[in-house]
């Protein structure tokens, strides 16, 4: 390398561009075959200021106008090799300030030493890489995670080299048009949408991942330069009809743990608690999806499927004390691709009953004005309230119910009263009890009493 191409060299790498500190200079690169050179904004890390894109596959003219006044400039090109190995071109016309090269290369970049300012730039020779686009069609390599497409006729990626002999691709910008299927969160559904995947070549097949989910045709169009000119190709290919499949589900529970003040907590922060506990499951699935079915196991794994329910929705009443797992499949016509929701964990606790001894219904409302049984996971619930005379004052069969101290719409006399219990548990544990309850009207003040079992 010598001295002078050293230093060009040297100073790119340093980044010591005139760019900013000097006055710009101008490039012309003549048209060719009538079709105008289009100028792109090159890599910032290539060291380049500027890349013109000719229509031209062999030389094409290019003009520089300097700067400086009375200074010729020299001019260097250079291969992938980069600028370091850049060699001086011969033939440059100069005219005042401006400098005519009337072969300039193709795909070659070149460097233009103004004085104490230097001009990078790189020509691409579009014919050399011309897009022609016969047809586009589904690859046999489709499958469950992705649709490939295979697209024949000619266009290769398009390459540059920067200063220091960094190559980079040029965004030709050859598109492919179709529809898709996503989530929208928000209204908790699957929306068709229009999907534009910019590719750089045709020359291998293009997979299109996530793969499409709905019946669609793609288009393939390009490319950036072809557009600039008013020539651009376009393809299309038959209907494509999904094979891949996807879902989302949701889990509502109808009655949630702690609704009722009175209901013990089951000690689960997820789907569950007291039984009987009834939940919605909802899926929402993509257009492949054929067969729908719901899973519950006790493990995790689903090694042991208890239950297998069809339909994409379902409502199921959980009544045995335990873990629950939940999760839908579905999949295609043929069962070649499956798609698994969510595994909702479902945790019943064991049963438990409480009974109050005390109340004050009419002394301060809302504040131990009814009396309720504290409970967790009873599937069957009787309760019969009498007087010290066997009067039946009340009866109730929820225990998410209660008494408010009333006999025909009036509040009772306060003193001692009897409740008589039958229940039975989500775990099959029965319940008989018995006690005594004390109305009391002062805020505050305690009454006392016992129960029996």
């Amino acid at each position: 390398m010598n001295a002078l191409l050293k230093r060009i060299f040297v100073a790119t790498l340093s980044g010591f561009f005139f760019t900013g500190i000097y006055a710009v200079p101008s490039v012309e690169i003549s048209p060719s075959a009538g079709f105008h050179a289009i100028k792109v904004v090159p890599e910032r890390n290539s060291g380049l200021n500027d890349m013109f894109v000719s229509y031209a596959d062999g030389t094409v003219s290019v003009t520089y106008t300097s700067v400086n006044a009375g200074v010729t400039p020299k001019w260097y090109r250079y291969s992938s090799l980069g600028g370091g190995y850049a060699e001086e071109v011969s033939g440059v016309v100069t005219t005042g300030n401006s400098s005519i090269l009337e072969a300039a290369e193709t795909d070659m970049g070149y460097i233009i030493e103004d004085g104490d300012s230097r001009y990078y730039f790189w020509i691409v020779g579009y014919l050399k890489h011309p897009l022609h686009l016969e047809r586009v069609v589904l690859s046999d390599e489709s499958d469950c995670d992705r649709t490939v497409l295979n697209i024949t006729g000619q266009g290769d990626e398009i390459h540059y080299f920067g200063i220091n002999g960094q190559r980079f691709t040029l965004d030709r910008q050859i598109e492919i048009d179709y529809k898709n299927l996503e989530w929208n969160d928000e209204r908790s559904n699957f929306e068709q949408v229009d999907i534009v995947k910019n590719v750089q070549s045709v020359s291998h097949p293009v997979l299109v991942s996530p793969p499409a989910y709905c019946p669609t045709i793609f288009t393939v169009s390009g490319d950036l330069f072809l557009r600039e000119w008013n020539m651009e190709q376009t393809v299309v290919s038959g209907t494509y009809h999904p094979v891949a499949v996807d879902c989302r589900t949701t889990a509502t529970q109808t009655s949630t743990e702690g609704e009722n003040s009175n209901q013990i907590k089951g000690g689960t922060d997820g789907l569950g608690g007291s039984a009987p506990c009834e939940i919605t499951f909802e899926a929402f699935v993509t257009d492949a999806v054929i067969h729908t079915e719901w899973q519950m196991s006790s493990d995790s794994g689903f090694d042991n499927i208890s239950y297998r329910l069809n339909g994409q929705d379902l409502t199921f009443t959980f009544r045995d004390e335990g873990t629950t797992y939940v999760r839908f499949v579905g999949s295609n016509s043929d069962g070649s691709c499956e798609t698994y929701g969510e595994t909702f964990t479902i945790d019943i606790g064991a049963s438990e009953l409480k009974c109050p001894n005390a109340f004050s219904p009419g002394a301060s409302e809302g504040v131990n004005d009814e009396w309720k049984v504290s409970y967790r996971s009873l599937i069957e619930f009787e309760c019969w309230i009498f007087d010290r005379y066997g009067t039946q004052m009340y009866h109730f069969s929820d225990p998410a119910g209660g008494w408010d101290g009333r006999y025909k719409g009036k509040l009772v006399s306060p003193g001692v009263y009897y409740y008589v219990i039958k229940a039975k548990g989500s775990d099959g544990k029965e319940y008989k009890r018995g006690g005594d309850i004390n109305i009391v009207r002062f805020k505050g003040r305690q009454g006392t009493g016992s129960s029996s079992e």
